[in-house]
């Protein structure tokens, strides 16, 4: 069961992906570009997400699109099955997660990652190509992400392009990977 911060930080982090295809939905001018960002994502690793959001696309809305998945991506789903039947229920995009709840999380995929985890290498695919598309600091943070698996801890190597929110951030990540690395 999902608390409500982690549902929270799910919606928060693939609002954009949430409101594409509910805008899709409603305008189907918009399908070539979720189709391409649908196939991103599918060779990142999110597969069963992707083929439940196609035949959300093609007009399926029964529950049982959420069979089989895992519990990210039944929040993703159900939130654009509601989305659909109600867009104030929608994520704002325009919302910054926390990136202190990030941070702990982040950690623990790249500590994972670093250990030859896959499952984490496939997350953290998926979660750096979304932030690249999300642009500014999170972008930056995405080009750091393999530096950050390889070891680096060098915040000063890893903040160069920046602002203070993203040097907060990775700071953070440190902080968490350090803990992580003691243990």
């Amino acid at each position: 069961m999902q608390t409500p911060d982690k549902l929270e930080q799910i919606l928060q982090t693939h609002a954009g992906l949430i409101n594409a295809v509910v805008q899709t939905i409603q305008n189907p001018e918009l399908k070539p570009q979720l189709d391409h960002v649908l196939k991103q994502s599918e060779q990142n690793g999110w597969v069963g997400l992707v083929a439940a959001i196609r035949k959300i696309v093609a007009g399926s809305r029964d529950n049982s699109l959420l069979a089989g998945q895992d519990d990210e991506d039944r929040v993703i789903i159900d939130a654009i099955l509601k989305g659909i039947q109600d867009p104030t229920t929608l994520p704002k995009p325009e919302q910054q997660a926390d990136a202190t709840a990030a941070a702990p999380m982040l950690a623990q995929l790249v500590n994972d990652a670093g250990r030859g985890d896959h499952d984490a290498v496939i997350m953290l695919g998926g979660l750096a190509e979304q932030m690249s598309n999300a642009g500014g600091d999170l972008a930056n943070l995405s080009a750091v992400v393999k530096n950050l698996i390889d070891g680096e801890r060098d915040i000063d190597k890893l903040c160069t392009r920046m602002g203070p929110q993203g040097e907060s951030l990775i700071t953070a990540i440190i902080a968490e990977l350090n803990k992580l690395e003691i243990h």
